[in-house]
């Protein structure tokens, strides 16, 4: 996982730190044919990414169900970044050790690849 590196969100203009597989890196497709090649570090970076994101997926409903009142609460553009928080939370779970989905998933991904060499 390398958090030195840093990319332009699409959704952004602005550059933001984190890993290289939560935006701009490999997609899963590539990641894939890249372990196939011995590339240890790509599965690690897939299964880095999918955990930010089931993270972020189960985080979700507890931030829909939060009132938005106040003097600068509410609209559409709250809902786009509010769950661009969510998603960023779920990336900062992940950098900060996680919950060990990655290490399920990376064992899972090496397995299969395995048996289809």
């Amino acid at each position: 996982m390398d958090l030195g590196k840093t990319y332009a969100d699409p959704l952004l203009t602005v550059p933001t730190r984190s890993f290289s597989a939560l935006a701009g890196g490999p997609q899963f497709g590539a990641t894939r044919a890249a372990g196939k090649n011995g590339d240890v570090d790509a599965v690690r970076e897939a299964a880095l990414q999918f955990e930010a994101v089931f993270l972020s997926q189960m985080m979700a409903p507890m931030f829909e169900s939060l009132s938005t009142d106040g003097l600068f609460g509410g609209g559409q553009s709250e809902q786009v970044y509010r769950s661009m928080m969510v998603e960023e939370y779920g990336k900062a779970i992940v950098q900060s050790g996680g919950i060990g989905l990655a290490d399920a998933v990376q064992r899972e991904m090496i397995r299969i690849q395995e048996t289809q060499s």
